[in-house]
C-alpha cells in the first residue's frame, strides 16, 4: 500500500504541476482540498483523469462519495486498491 500511496502522490504532483511540492511533503491523511493542499474542483477533474490513465480504473462517483474518495492520499489509494481487487 505504501508504494501505491507514493504513486498517487507522484500523479498528484505531475498532473497538477505542483512543481514546488515533493511526494514526502504530502501527508497521507491530510485533506487534499481546501485547508490541505488547497486543491479545487478543477484540480479534482484533472486528478481523476490522470489517475484513470495511470491506474486504469474508472471513477463513477458523485457527490459525497467523490468527496470521500478524493479527500486524502489514503482514501484515493484505498479506492484504487479496492477497484483493482474487484477486477481480479
Amino acid at each position: 500500500m505504501e508504494g501505491l500511496k507514493q504513486e498517487v502522490k507522484e500523479v498528484i504532483i505531475s498532473s497538477l504541476q505542483l512543481e514546488d511540492i515533493k511526494p514526502e511533503n504530502i501527508v497521507d491523511e491530510e485533506p487534499l482540498f481546501n485547508e490541505g493542499l488547497g486543491l479545487d474542483s478543477i484540480d479534482a477533474l484533472e486528478l481523476g483523469v490522470a489517475l484513470k490513465k495511470k491506474f486504469g480504473i474508472k471513477f463513477t462517483l458523485e457527490g459525497e462519495d467523490a468527496k470521500k474518495v478524493f479527500s486524502s492520499v489514503n482514501s484515493i489509494a484505498e479506492y484504487i486498491f479496492e477497484q483493482r481487487s474487484k477486477e481480479n
